[in-house]
């Protein structure tokens, strides 16, 4: 039998936690000035590849356009970042 299955599992593991997928500031460059980018939008771009359960928005990089952006979660820093380039978050 192989070690892994002879070994006892250790530690806590949650089944109620969120998984979301992550996405820059800087990555919504690739969208067109004042687009409106969701979950749909950033998987036909390739920012996303599987479902899980949101998006949240990091503050790395710099935003060079405004945009419209619906996700999940966002970071403070992320928001100060596109709402100073002119865009809005939407939270849903």
């Amino acid at each position: 039998m192989p070690l892994q299955r002879r070994l006892p599992k250790r530690g806590f593991n949650n089944l109620f936690r969120k998984e979301y997928n992550i996405i820059n500031v800087e990555d919504l460059n690739r969208f067109d000035a004042n687009a409106e980018v969701d979950a749909v939008a950033l998987k036909e771009k390739g920012l996303i590849r599987k479902k899980k359960d949101g998006v949240k928005l990091l503050g790395n990089g710099q935003m060079e356009h405004p945009v419209v952006i619906k996700v999940q979660r966002a970071s403070r820093v992320a928001r100060e970042k596109v709402e100073a380039a002119g865009g809005k978050i939407e939270i849903i």
